[in-house]
């Protein structure tokens, strides 16, 4: 049964930074697909980064391209989001989700993608 658990969602003043962080266990696989996602109110749930774990391989959306970096410390068990140069429209709810395998990288920014999901943290831009 994988389980995630973020932290270091907090309030930020524009052009600040943030670093996100989620714990996972209960990996069954030594490789996973992993994401995070936000959602802001009103809003449908957004991908902002994913990675495999097995590879450095990353992709990352649009919107946060060059301002944020995801990335995987194996030996913790723990996926990060370096989010840097924060906007207002940045708010929102993150979540990580993680899954055994998804094929396509796009995919890592579906949310319909993932089986596995945290509590979320909340990003607050002023």
């Amino acid at each position: 049964h994988v389980q995630l658990v973020e932290s270091g969602g907090g309030s930020v003043q524009a052009g600040g930074s943030l670093r996100l962080s989620c714990v996972a266990s209960g990996y069954s696989s030594s490789s996973y697909c992993m994401g995070w996602l936000r959602q802001a109110p009103g809003k449908e749930r957004e991908g902002v980064a994913g990675i495999y774990t097995g590879a450095p391989r990353t992709y990352y959306a649009d919107s946060v391209k060059g301002r944020v970096t995801i990335s995987v410390d194996r030996a913790k068990n723990t996926l990060y989001l370096q989010m840097n140069s924060l906007k207002p429209e940045d708010t929102a709810m993150y979540s990580c989700a993680a899954d055994p395998f998804i094929p396509n990288p796009v995919g890592w920014l579906n949310h319909r993608s993932f089986g596995y999901w945290g509590q979320g943290t909340q990003v607050t831009v002023s």
